[in-house]
């Protein structure tokens, strides 16, 4: 999923960003209005994130340009202006939904899956390698061969998938795949994620699932960090 990022404020345009990247989404960012419309008009985003009060054109003139010249890519309004006339003003200009700075940045987050499926737009196969994961019918499978998973590791694979080549710490993985805060004392994620492994690396040439000790895990096509066991 390719977002763009219209906003003028550099140090919350590198937190969304940041966060976003987290999330397996690739960002794009404009840093006024003008080159927003530009990189907008370009059709290569799914989503836009604008910002209303920008330098040299405002998001509600990026907006109204857009969609008056047949730009359809959904946007999301981003502005500290909650008056009731602001939102409304966006809405009918054609905006998908309108966010009140400040917000907690998993209700942004919950708002862009919301959009990206009533748009059509939300993947539904995640694939790595030759392995792919479909999360309608809930299926893995490695090389065409269907992979046997449990809910929970499908989950774990899936949150995995959504964040390939990166490092998901223990703490990330209990919060976001089990639900709970981190507890030094269990090793239930590491048995996961043993399971999990066996079940999608063993007979294979490439190993996809790997460990950097003491840090957390990553699913990739190579080993990237150094010292990592498999």
């Amino acid at each position: 999923m390719h977002i763009l990022l219209v906003e003028d404020e550099a140090k919350v345009a590198r937190f969304i960003k940041k966060g976003l990247a987290a999330e397996g989404y690739e960002v794009d960012i404009a840093a006024d209005g003008k080159i927003g419309e530009q990189k907008a008009r370009s059709g290569d985003f799914d989503l836009i994130l604008l910002d209303v009060l920008l330098p040299k054109k405002d998001g509600f003139e990026v907006l109204h340009a857009l969609r008056s010249d047949g730009v359809r890519t959904p946007i999301l309004m981003l502005t500290a202006r909650s008056a009731a006339e602001d939102i409304v003003q966006g809405l009918d200009h054609g905006a998908e939904d309108y966010l009140t700075k400040p917000f907690a940045f998993n209700e942004l987050l919950a708002r862009i899956r919301s959009i990206l499926r009533r748009e059509g737009r939300s993947p539904t196969i995640h694939r790595l390698a030759d392995l792919q994961l479909n999360t309608l019918t809930r299926k893995a499978t490695r090389s065409g061969t269907v992979i046997d998973l449990t809910a929970r590791e499908f989950s774990l694979l899936e949150y995995l998938m959504r964040n390939p080549r990166m490092l998901v710490t223990r703490q990330q993985l209990s919060k976001e795949v089990w639900g709970f805060n981190f507890d030094p004392g269990t090793n239930v994620i590491d048995v996961y994620i043993n399971h999990l492994r066996k079940k999608i690396d063993q007979g294979s040439e490439k190993k996809l699932i790997h460990t950097e000790r003491g840090k957390g895990y990553y699913i990739s096509e190579k080993d990237l960090a150094k010292g990592s066991t498999k």
